[in-house]
């Protein structure tokens, strides 16, 4: 809750909190409850049709998956928005036709930037998110590519949600990514 708090301080208003982690469901009750007007939780790692459920019955706004699995259907039958995990240009597309809210282009380092703006050709219409390697470093590569967000996770809580974990340091990460966010201003712009 504390990494939460930190996040939400730090104008993070987009948490994932992943089915994988002891205690998850009440986890994800606990931020759903405190969290800001305006903010979203929602639960990772949904694999299954009964990890649809826990997610919603704790409070969990949307789902992430890592692949296409039957989760994704169950969780659009239950109208939860599902970002499910797609590697492949024929895994975005079915996940588009499954009715996903946006696809977790996962891991994203091992396709790159270039991955993504070539598979916006045939997808223009595809929100595509980029996760699993994303760092401050690439972000804006990501998004300049035509990534619809992008999703971070150790590169930005770090130790943060472990008992003792570093919240200063974590409050100092989440304002980097935010900077990254912005683009850089053009030739024009300067003068």
């Amino acid at each position: 809750m504390q990494a939460a708090r930190t996040l939400f301080d730090a104008g993070v208003m987009t948490l994932e909190i992943t089915l994988t982690l002891d205690g998850a469901e009440e986890a994800i009750a606990q931020v759903v409850q405190e969290a800001p007007a305006g903010a979203l939780v929602g639960a990772g790692t949904v694999n299954t049709e009964a990890d649809v459920d826990r997610a919603v019955d704790a409070g969990a706004q949307f789902l992430v998956t890592p692949a296409l699995t039957a989760s994704v259907a169950h969780a659009h039958r239950q109208d939860i928005g599902v970002l499910p995990g797609v590697y492949t240009p024929t895994e975005i597309k079915t996940a588009m036709d499954a009715g996903a809210a946006a696809v977790k282009l996962f891991p994203a380092s091992a396709l790159g930037p270039g991955f993504l703006r070539s598979v916006r050709d045939p997808f223009p219409d595809a929100r595509i998110i980029p996760v699993g390697g994303v760092t401050v470093d690439t972000i804006r590569a990501y998004l300049d590519a035509g990534a619809f967000a992008v999703g971070v996770g150790g590169p930005l809580v770090g130790d943060a949600a472990r008992p003792g974990g570093d919240l200063a340091a974590l409050s100092r990460r989440a304002a980097e990514f935010r900077a990254a966010l912005i683009p850089a201003p053009s030739e024009g712009d300067q003068k």
